[in-house]
């Protein structure tokens, strides 16, 4: 059967009925089935998770130094439908803004830095738009997503260098961990006319080859992006977004000591927005590639050779039209040796970035480096040491390092600190965005403290960090507004700022119920001397909050959330026409497994249909929802 547009709102008012009955029934059916249902049978929940980001080895989030947060494959599940920064939005320590739908132009800060001070990387290689400033994740579809790992803090600048000084996001597409062969065809539809489809495809086999293939369109009519006081872009039509998604990766078990593999992830997309009274579209290309080779040559030690290529290309049409087309390429060589004590890391990168646009003048640049570290790991005591030198060709050399510890009172209560050098060289948006390039804007450096308390054990995990940051010279874009309107600006140095709060997060599994949630008070401010001294940092609340409860069995998976995003000021000046009010969001997801080979997965926003902007003359959606059915082959 197929429906007209014209009849699609009704057939999306009863999809939503129906999923949210499903959940009722389900819901209690499986509450009947409880006593019949064994304790092994149960959902384990494993609250001890492995990453890599942190210290670049498999490392314990028990034993790691810095704030860690992993987004697993079964968290993915609800966001389906959506992209990765709707996913990352509801993470502990972030704030951001959009302009219009969950597709156009946004930033976010994490833990008072902003998205170009955040590294995100792709399965390990580095992604971002050279013309943009930070990486275009409202354009990654969460659906090709494995897992993202989130490492908070400059820790990660004496790792991965430049870019990393407020944070690393690293995200592993779909084909990281294939255990069985198996096909799968999606298909959703949501509100505004959303509609979903895709297929995926793993295979694996007993000769150590492992292949995933995945591809989805997704696309909506969207909303309108501006508000009537948006007087210079406003137009009342909708804003709609269409997107092509396509992701690959080949892993192949060579021996017991040699593996290699490649993957890529490519997003064509097309998003309509305002721009005064003209029809105005963007055509985007964004995608990373990467192949390796792995040498494990004693246990617990590795080489690895690997080569990565991303791309950022955007075509604008409108009032303003432009043409920017970016590209980064690296390659590295990592290794990890098991000591007597302990783990040693070592590496070399070279790293090319270069963009084709007559916007700029200046359009390539390249940084060559080098970084040692030590790791520590075990039930007593953590530790992490790093150093880095990066050689910059626009910018000059740099070293950056990290040094922190912890210790085990008992073995669930922990307690640690760390200290971290920062570094980040200004991007080609930096210099040359806005009304008026800037080239004489210089490099950020900071000096980031960090100390917290932990407590797990098998029913919770609780942690408390309280971080103070001074940063040097940070780069603030300085809009200049008539009223709500914006009329120019250009990236500044402030000479000094400080950023500094505390951050708390309890996650609790008690049989099948989870629940739990975050608070982040923090203070960003001017600390310069200057005009603005004491004023907020721009998007940088002083409180946020979410709390969730859930309920999952083997079959079913269901949350509710409430989010909550304080008051903050859109412009350095902090001035009351530049206030974006508090607001607060009820949520509502699920998974349900109807048979062995077909599960449900349904989304509720916003359910009280509340109105708020997160940047002024832009607007949010109201109660919106996205279904979905997907059936498996194994």
């Amino acid at each position: 059967m197929v429906l007209s547009r014209s009849s699609s709102t009704s057939y999306l008012r009863l999809c939503i009925l129906s999923a949210l009955g499903v959940f009722a029934v389900s819901a209690t059916a499986a509450t009947n089935e409880l006593n019949i249902v064994s304790d092994n049978d149960l959902p384990q929940v494993e609250l001890d998770k492995i990453v890599v980001t942190a210290t670049r080895t498999p490392t314990k989030t028990s034993n790691v130094i810095a704030q860690t947060r992993v987004v697993d494959s079964e968290e993915l599940q609800r966001f389906q439908g959506q992209t990765v920064m709707e996913v990352l939005k509801r993470q502990p320590g972030i704030s951001y803004y959009g302009n219009g739908g969950m597709d156009k132009k946004n930033n976010f800060y994490m833990r008072g830095y902003d998205s170009k001070q955040i590294l995100v990387l792709i399965d390990g290689i580095r992604y971002s738009s050279l013309s943009a400033g930070g990486a275009t994740l409202n354009l990654l579809p969460a659906d090709q997503i494995e897992r993202i790992e989130i490492l908070y803090g400059a820790s990660g600048s004496s790792i991965y260098g430049a870019g990393a000084m407020g944070g690393v996001i690293q995200i592993f597409t779909k084909g990281t961990n294939v255990e069985k062969s198996n096909f799968s065809v999606t298909a959703g539809v949501g509100s505004n006319d959303q509609y979903l489809y895709g297929a995926s495809a793993q295979f694996a086999n007993a000769n150590g080859t492992a292949l995933s293939l995945s591809a989805s369109h997704n696309e909506t009519d969207g909303i309108n992006a501006t508000l009537p006081t948006n007087s210079f872009n406003y137009n009342k039509d909708d804003d709609g977004f269409e997107s092509d998604n396509f992701s690959v990766a080949l892993n192949q078990r060579i021996n017991e000591q040699w593996s290699a593999g490649a993957s890529a992830l490519y997003s064509k997309s097309t998003s309509e927005f305002d721009s005064g009274s003209q029809d105005a579209y963007s055509d985007q290309e964004n995608g990373s590639a990467q192949a390796f080779m792995d040498w494990r040559y004693l246990p617990g030690s590795s080489l690895k050779l690997q080569y990565g290529h991303s791309i950022d290309n955007i075509d604008t049409s409108s009032n303003f039209s432009s043409v920017y087309d970016s590209k980064q390429d690296q390659v590295s060589l990592v290794g990890q040796h098991l000591l007597p004590v302990g783990q040693g890391i070592y590496g070399i990168e070279y790293l090319d970035q270069s963009i084709d646009t007559t916007a700029y003048d200046a359009d390539d640049r390249d940084v060559t480096s080098a970084f040692l570290g030590y790791v520590v790991a075990n039930n007593q005591f953590d530790a992490q040491a790093n150093v880095r030198f990066d050689d910059n060709s626009q910018y000059g050399d740099q070293t950056t390092y990290n040094l922190g510890g912890a210790y085990h009172i008992n073995p669930n209560l922990r307690i640690g600190a760390s200290y971290a050098k920062g570094f980040r060289a200004p991007t080609f948006y930096d210099i040359y965005s806005g009304t008026e390039s800037n080239i004489d804007l210089d490099p950020e450096t900071s000096d980031n403290y960090e100390a917290f308390i932990e407590y797990d054990t098998l029913l919770q995990s609780t942690r408390l960090t309280g971080y103070q940051n001074t940063v040097d010279d940070l780069i603030n874009f300085v809009a200049r507004f008539d009223g709500n309107t914006y009329i120019g600006g250009n990236s500044q140095n402030i000479e000094e700022a400080e950023i500094k709060g505390i951050s708390l997060t309890s996650d609790w599994v008690i049989n099948d119920y989870l629940f739990g949630g975050s608070y982040d008070y923090q203070q960003a401010k001017d600390s310069s001397g200057g005009f603005n001294d004491g004023n907020f940092l721009p998007i940088r609340p002083e409180n946020k909050g979410l709390v969730y409860i859930g309920y999952r069995l083997p079959s079913l998976d269901i949350r509710a959330e409430y989010q909550y995003m304080d008051d903050y000021y859109y412009s350095i000046s902090n001035a009351d026409s530049q206030l974006v009010e508090s607001y607060g969001l009820f949520n509502i997801s699920g998974n349900y497994q109807l048979t062995n080979n077909l599960s449900m997965t349904a989304r509720l926003n916003n359910i009280t249909n509340k109105k708020y902007v997160t940047a002024p003359g832009y607007n949010t959606d109201g109660t919106n929802f996205f279904t979905s059915l997907t059936y498996n082959w194994f």
